[in-house]
């Protein structure tokens, strides 16, 4: 099994800061689950009995004020079946979209205090690998690569 993935890394996220603020985007969100969610020893769901499912759907349900506070919305949602093309070892779970109104929307809901505090433990209690990419949304008569 490869390195897992929950947090973005350093040099990504100077990366996504310094892209364009101000136009819409979509967040593509690949996620394996644990079996058992992971809660921190301070966080009151410690050492209780909850699947990464349940602490992912916790996740869910206090994520969606944040994402109507910035005018963003869950836009797309499936379950992925099998891997056609690239590697059979990268099976996920949830595969998600969400489109914010320009990426400023999403660093100012991670900066949160209250989203980091009691939004982000269900994430990292459930999630045991991910991916996560930013689009920029394309129009029937866009261009690729403009």
């Amino acid at each position: 099994m490869s390195e897992a993935y929950i947090d973005p890394d350093r040099q990504a996220w100077e990366v996504f800061k310094a892209l364009p603020r101000d136009q819409p985007i979509h967040m593509l969100n690949l996620i394996r689950l644990r079996d058992r969610a992971e809660y921190p020893p301070d966080h009151p769901s410690h050492g209780k009995d909850i699947s990464g499912r349940e602490a992912y759907r916790e996740y869910g349900r206090t994520i969606a004020p944040h994402l109507a506070r910035l005018n963003s919305r869950q836009v797309w949602a499936g379950a992925p079946q099998v891997m056609v093309t690239g590697p059979g070892s990268e099976t996920w779970d949830l595969a998600f979209i969400v489109e914010y109104p320009g990426s400023q929307a999403f660093i100012d809901m991670v900066r949160d205090p209250d989203y980091r505090a009691n939004v982000v433990p269900h994430r990292t209690a459930a999630v045991a690998d991910s991916r996560l990419l930013r689009l920029a949304p394309l129009g029937p008569g866009d261009k690729l690569g403009d």
